[in-house]
């Protein structure tokens, strides 16, 4: 939220904080924002705050979309690593919290954000490529990210995709049976290996 309200001049609460959008009739909008701005005060949530004008809404989406940018700001000259992983969303606090500590610890510049209706969260860090200790430390905390996740029942990605950078992840989660199976049927679909070779599949 910090990074947010610098580049995209805001003045929210520099805390952890949950955007929703509602859709429907004006009537059930306002009945869901009164149910959530209720659960939020039962569960000592902070002030359940709602748009209703469009200017400000759409000040909040322009945000929203502008978060890489305001992460990348925090450290100008510096490139970013965006991973994610996925855990049922009854471990999603869990993780969250870990995974801050760990960045934390680790001593590096990474906001996290996401998805979490569906239990997915990112973490946008941001380095210095030439520092090869730091990088160390990026790749490090992106793996211990992955493991919480594996410990948690989830994915090592939700969103992102596997990719390059997770296929070595890809025997933890699923066992070598699985991926020696789903690598016979990229053998059938695709005898000629043309398609997104070298990706995914270890």
């Amino acid at each position: 939220m910090m990074a947010t309200n610098k580049y995209s001049n805001m003045n929210y609460k520099e805390t952890p904080s949950l955007f929703l959008e509602f859709h429907g009739s004006q009537k059930h909008v306002e009945d869901q924002a009164r149910a959530v701005g209720d659960i939020a005060e039962a569960n000592d949530g902070s002030d359940f705050i709602w748009a209703t004008e469009i200017e400000e809404r759409n000040r909040l989406w322009n945000a929203r979309h502008n978060a890489l940018y305001a992460c990348l700001a925090l450290r100008p000259g510096c490139s970013q690593m965006s991973t994610d992983v996925c855990v049922p969303i009854s471990h999603l606090t869990e993780i969250i919290t870990e995974t801050k500590e760990d960045i934390q610890k680790s001593n590096l510049t990474a906001p996290i954000l996401g998805h979490v209706g569906d239990g997915n969260f990112h973490a946008t860090i941001i380095y210095d490529v030439d520092n090869h200790e730091e990088s160390a430390t990026v790749k490090a905390v992106s793996d211990r990210m992955v493991t919480r996740a594996l410990s948690m029942d989830g994915t090592c990605t939700g969103e992102h995709g596997i990719g390059v950078g997770k296929r070595h992840w890809l025997r933890k989660q699923l066992g070598d049976e699985t991926v020696q199976l789903m690598k016979q049927l990229k053998a059938v679909l695709d005898p000629k290996n043309i398609m997104n070779p070298g990706k995914v599949l270890p």
